[in-house]
């Protein structure tokens, strides 16, 4: 059903012979499948260590220039000005950007200008003919002229590119038309003027190598610069640090990350979120970096490796995305790859020889970062399989009712299951231990699909479970990796009147599903049936605008079964979730113990439970605790 999402609309694209060969190659080999995906989640650790290292390089780079008035000025007040802003940076985190926004532009429009001007004015003074330095022949002169040593220049020439690209971080709040434009007409010129104007300050000034931005300044002007780059170092961390809280939610998401809470902090700016516990973790190693290496040139080093590798990583997936998404020629992703992919791999390979001064901190993070997603991940997938392997026999519950004693009790019951089909294994163990369950029964299955967005009305999918009399249905709730969870209030509603849409239009358009679950394969077995998702959303916008409160002459226009919906809905809503600890078997390696036993356990005692993600009130939850083997 995924596949007729309107997201996943690519009518008139077809099939090439080289996307159907790189599809068969993954799906044939699950050994490349498992190593693309631990070289993908590399690169996405490697970007999460880039939220570490930009506002720790940043603010301590803006705050250092003040050595330059200040000669005695010992470092360890260098350091602590700059805890105290970062400190201050990350604790204003939850009062969102929307709040602070308004500076940011005036901010940055200055800063931009003050290196515009400043550097105008060092090629006026110092050396009219450096715009020469544009030629690439010269970047061909240096590198013949100095060999090795040029080679591994490269890994600080790097740093003249390196937060440009936290521009991306944007595209959560504006068109990629307008980045294009601002940086384009904007932000290049001004960078290309700002360094050409310390290249001519430099070509007289050999010995002010160090610092050599802020002795560039003129002394006039010099405390406004110094101000205005310290408000420009804590933007620009904030837009690595807004892009590193979208990027673990859509890894969350995808689960390949422990769940956290977000908190969504604009009702009118899509996309602003916060993570509390992504946030301190962030501002701990910022600190740490910061108190301990205490030099921009080692911080600098690991932010150079970061970058370029992460660049590297969104070239190899761009390559993919040509192929298989785009389903261009082959030849146009070899020469793209070619392109990018060697000046990348240059710089990369410039960058890991300094791996002993400070460049092994991006890939210590991320090595830590990249083994605990993939364990969650591992984990993850290991219990859905284990659901899947045991589902529960609808025929053996329902003959088994009378000799359980299973009795039915007002209200509607929401059993929360990662299954798009059969019954869970939970729920087995649930009416055995205790052996009454709720008027009407839902399955409720919440299920990210690989798209940014879903469409309200393709949201809900409602099917039933088993025969009218038992009064079971299932819903999936579909959303996209970087959609927002529906309030209570407002999935209530919405469930229940898919419920009583379905059931209103279920003899018209229904049909049973074939083998939706190893309980179908018996035909004596009551199957479970499915509305077509084209006429199950066409009411979206009816229930959407119902009211909680049904009067009578509403409740009139619906059928029994409806209207038996409606009583339980009145009587209450039980949110029922499995409660299940994960344990290696004995006959288990010793690596799958360590994965399954120590880490993800580990990962699973200390994230947010399920229930405290959806906001389930206390009084309205039921657990159900299970240990899975697996």
């Amino acid at each position: 059903m995924d596949d007729k999402l309107s997201a996943y609309d690519i009518k008139g694209i077809l099939e090439t012979r080289s996307s159907a060969a790189l599809k068969s190659f993954f799906r044939l080999h699950p050994s490349f499948r498992r190593g693309f995906l631990l070289f993908v989640l590399f690169g996405t650790c490697m970007a999460i260590g880039d939220g570490v290292l930009t506002p720790a390089i940043s603010v301590l780079s803006a705050v250092s220039g003040v050595k330059h008035k200040i000669p005695g000025l010992h470092e360890n007040y260098i350091v602590l000005i700059s805890c105290v802003i970062l400190v201050g940076l990350f604790s204003l985190q939850h009062r969102g950007t929307h709040k602070v926004a308004f500076m940011f532009a005036p901010i940055i429009m200055a800063w931009l200008v003050c290196i515009s001007v400043i550097g105008i004015y060092n090629i006026i003074k110092w050396n009219p003919s450096i715009y020469h330095a544009l030629s690439p022949v010269y970047m061909l002169k240096f590198l013949r002229s100095t060999g090795v040593e040029g080679w591994i220049s490269l890994g600080g020439v790097v740093l003249s590119i390196t937060g440009v690209e936290a521009m991306f971080a944007d595209l959560g709040h504006f068109s990629s038309l307008s980045i294009k434009i601002a940086f384009t007409f904007l932000v290049y010129p001004s960078l290309i003027l700002a360094y050409l104007g310390e290249a001519a300050f430099l070509s007289k000034h050999h010995e002010d190598i160090q610092r050599s931005f802020y002795k560039a300044i003129p002394e006039a002007v010099f405390w406004p610069v110094f101000v205005v780059a310290t408000f420009a170092s804590v933007i620009g961390s904030q837009a690595v640090i807004s892009a590193t809280f979208s990027l673990v939610n859509q890894c969350c998401a995808l689960n390949c990350f422990p769940h956290v809470k977000t908190m969504h902090t604009s009702n009118q700016i899509y996309g602003q979120i916060y993570i509390p516990e992504v946030n301190w973790m962030l501002m701990c190693l910022c600190l740490a970096v910061t108190i301990g290496l205490r030099d921009t040139s080692m911080i600098g080093h690991a932010y150079g490796l970061a970058v370029t590798f992460v660049m590297f990583v969104s070239t190899c997936l761009m390559t993919l995305v040509i192929i298989i998404v785009w389903k261009l020629r082959l030849i146009n992703a070899i020469v793209f790859f070619m392109f990018f992919g060697s000046i990348e791999l240059l710089y990369i390979s410039a960058s890991i020889i300094k791996v002993h001064e400070g460049g092994w901190i991006p890939l210590v993070l991320s090595t830590i970062f990249m083994c605990s997603m993939y364990t969650w991940y591992y984990g993850t997938m290991k219990k859905h399989e284990y659901d899947d392997e045991n589902k529960v026999s609808m025929n053996r519950i329902l003959s088994s009712g009378p000799s359980l004693g299973i009795v039915r009790v007002p209200g509607i019951g929401l059993i929360y299951t990662n299954l798009v089909a059969g019954v869970p294994a939970v729920f087995g163990h649930f009416v055995t231990t205790l052996p009454a369950f709720h008027q009407v029964l839902v399955f409720v299955c919440i299920k990210y699909v690989q798209v940014p967005h879903i469409d309200e009305e393709d949201r809900l999918l409602v099917t039933r479970v088993g025969p009218k009399e038992c009064k079971m249905f299932r819903c999936i709730v579909r959303y996209g990796y970087r959609d927002l969870l529906q309030e209570n209030y407002n999935f209530e509603n919405k469930l229940v009147f898919s419920l009583v849409h379905y059931v209103e239009t279920e003899d018209q358009f229904c049909k049973p599903m074939t083998e939706v679950s190893r309980g179908c394969k018996n035909s004596k077995e009551p199957c479970e049936y499915e509305l077509p998702l084209e006429q199950a959303f066409t009411s979206s916008n009816k229930y959407q605008a119902m009211d909680t409160a049904v009067d009578d002459r509403e409740k009139s226009i619906y059928n029994e079964e409806a209207m038996h919906i409606l009583r339980a809905k009145e009587s209450g809503i039980t949110y029922i979730f499995g409660h299940c600890s994960v344990k290696a078997k004995k006959s288990s390696s010793i690596f799958k113990k360590l994965a399954i036993d120590i880490m993800y356990a580990f990962l699973n005692q200390n994230c947010r439970e399920q229930e405290v993600l959806l906001n389930v009130p206390h009084t309205s939850l039921l657990e159900v605790g299970m240990v899975y083997y697996v």
